[in-house]
């Protein structure tokens, strides 16, 4: 799992968001469920962790599987920031 920092920063943000799923995260990059949560383990500070953790708990939308027919996107419309040219 060699992931440069553009790509760790965005495995975290997806990780983050509420309504891109796990599933997701493979597909674009390859990186399976607890392969996230170890890259979220070692690269967020203990209590940030902690905090995500409790969100991703029974969180339905995280799981392609267990999501309402109605929710097609993986992210709300208003979550993504938008991003600068480089």
């Amino acid at each position: 799992m060699n992931l440069d920092s553009e790509q760790l920063s965005r495995v975290i943000e997806m990780a983050w968001e509420d309504r891109t799923p796990f599933d997701a995260i493979q597909r674009q990059l390859g990186l399976s469920e607890s392969q996230v949560i170890r890259i979220m383990r070692r690269h967020l500070k203990p209590a940030s962790f902690r905090h995500w953790r409790c969100r991703m708990q029974g969180r339905l939308t995280k799981h392609e599987s267990l999501r309402q027919p109605g929710v097609s996107r993986g992210y709300c419309a208003s979550q993504y920031k938008i991003r600068g040219n480089k």
